[in-house]
């Protein structure tokens, strides 16, 4: 941890991975992923500031942050991952420091297209309807967890939080990154969900046609998390991928 300003998990050794979690999510929410390639990455997962910036150029701050971690930390050849929000910050950290990064890849990646779920469920306190709206994010909803749900209910029953999100949220949302998505440089992979409802699968068709050279693979019975919802699947197609690199 470089201070409180930047906390970050890291644990293994070798080519930076840095992984990017979502608007709603959390660091555990890679906990597959970090078992699986600890042993060949230095895994890094930043806690992404969601909470302390509310005006409307909230990407900006975000980036700035990454920008600012990944300085601070003089991470070079980086596999840049990023789920959800994190993959839109991820796509335009990519867009803008090329150099920087060795491979991107993305998975239920906001920027072009998504369903307005964020702006809406954080509303209410109620915790059968969170429930639900987590289940939502899934194909199958068992992978919602009490534990995972409380997570979420938490936030939403915090009016700080609430606000914070749904701002985040709708910010993200006007955020259109298809003419930057045109000019990546740099290796991409897009891993999707068949099942996902909050970016459903033509958002990945479309971040496919816009990426020069991407490569798209999809996981059936799946939602918008693949690396939690199966996890066994995504990391070997990631591990496959990044092996013929």
């Amino acid at each position: 941890m470089l201070s409180s300003d930047f906390p970050y998990y890291e644990k293994g050794n070798g080519r930076p991975m840095v992984l990017l979690h979502g608007l709603m999510g959390s660091l555990s929410n890679w906990t597959s992923v970090v078992s699986h390639f600890h042993e060949q990455y230095r895994i890094l997962i930043p806690s992404l500031p969601i909470e302390r910036y509310t005006g409307e150029k909230a990407l900006d701050f975000l980036l700035g942050h990454l920008e600012h971690w990944i300085d601070q930390l003089n991470l070079q050849d980086v596999i840049l991952i990023g789920n959800s929000l994190g993959g839109h910050l991820a796509a335009r950290y990519a867009h803008k420091h090329a150099i920087r990064i060795r491979n991107l890849i993305l998975t239920g990646s906001s920027g072009l297209y998504e369903t307005n779920i964020s702006t809406t469920y954080p509303k209410r306190g109620n915790l059968q309807y969170i429930k639900e709206r987590v289940e939502y994010t899934f194909y199958d909803p068992a992978i919602a967890t009490d534990s995972l749900i409380r997570e979420i209910f938490a936030i939403t029953t915090n009016p700080r939080k609430c606000l914070s999100v749904i701002k985040m949220a709708k910010a993200t949302q006007r955020n259109y990154i298809g003419d930057q998505c045109k000019e990546i440089k740099v290796p991409t992979l897009i891993i999707w969900g068949k099942n996902d409802r909050i970016t459903p699968p033509d958002v990945a068709e479309n971040f496919h046609r816009l990426i020069p050279g991407s490569t798209l693979q999809w996981i059936d019975k799946c939602g918008h998390a693949p690396m939690m919802e199966q996890p066994v699947l995504f990391n070997a197609i990631l591990e496959e991928y990044l092996n013929r690199q």
